[in-house]
């Protein structure tokens, strides 16, 4: 990932290590100063900042690097644990387990993010937004059904503004071949058009797959067995891989003209 969010920052500080009287935890400035090589390997020095402990505390988380980031998770985890008689009632199992999932993203590198849609689709754009939480939360297997939404959201989408019929309740292979046939923006035109193509009906056996998974592997339904991290990371990134494309193009072609208006 591209590093923590502001908002998983804060709930680090405010749920996890607690403020009270604007201190953050039981650091003091020697303190909190003593963390960084004693607990998470680093050489900060903390003085060297201006503001409160909390203050500085959150600059240094923000603006490290996603290793650090995580390093500093963990020692986090290890100098406010659960058991401590004094924590906050917000210092829950299932805030380590969301900081433990965030430390497991950071370490696995970047991650391809959610494009902003050229076309407002609302139905899309809501699904998009609920995968981001449900990985921040519970991690990458639940945001499966939820990534998969959107796609085939979106897909339907530029399917009715481009005015491209398609059958009832049509799959996402089929949404995508009919768009591939018909769009003006998806015309094999350019450079290795060939070469393109193939990417592009390879991605459609992708597509092909994305049902089987989010049907027996992820969380739209009950289920024994979810996928690992780095699967279902593999599969928002592929899901994300179309989207992106999708979008580029409808966005450069002079001949598709999308209406401002949301599709719901």
């Amino acid at each position: 990932m591209n590093g923590l969010s502001k908002r998983q920052i804060m709930m680090v500080v405010n749920k996890y290590i607690g403020v009270s009287g604007g201190y953050l935890g039981d650091f003091s400035y020697r303190t909190h100063a003593e963390f960084y090589p004693e607990f998470c390997d680093l050489d900060i020095d903390p003085s060297k900042m201006d503001g409160t402990t909390r203050e500085r505390f959150i600059k240094i988380l923000s603006s490290a690097h996603p290793p650090d980031q995580a390093k500093i998770l963990r020692g986090v985890i290890e100098r406010f644990p659960l058991e401590a008689e004094d924590r906050p009632s917000t210092r829950t199992p299932e805030i380590r387990a969301n900081i433990e999932q965030m430390i497991d993203e950071l370490l696995d590198g970047p991650r391809i993010s959610s494009p902003t849609l050229a076309l407002r689709c609302e139905m899309a754009v809501k699904a998009l937004s609920e995968a981001e939480v449900l990985m921040e939360k519970a991690g990458a297997s639940s945001a499966i059904d939820r990534v998969h939404t959107a796609l085939h959201s979106y897909l339907s989408a530029l399917c009715v503004v481009a005015e491209i019929e398609v059958a009832d309740d049509p799959s996402l292979t089929v949404l995508l071949k009919a768009l591939r046939k018909e769009h003006p923006a998806l015309a094999p035109t350019g450079p290795r058009s060939g070469d393109i193509d193939k990417i592009l009906r390879s991605f459609s056996n992708v597509l092909d797959t994305l049902n089987p998974l989010r049907n027996r592997a992820s969380m739209a339904h009950p289920q024994n067995e979810l996928l690992d991290q780095p699967e279902a990371m593999l599969v928002i990134h592929a899901t994300r891989t179309v989207l992106h494309y999708l979008n580029a193009r409808m966005q450069q072609s002079a001949a598709v003209q999308i209406e401002p208006e949301a599709i719901p």
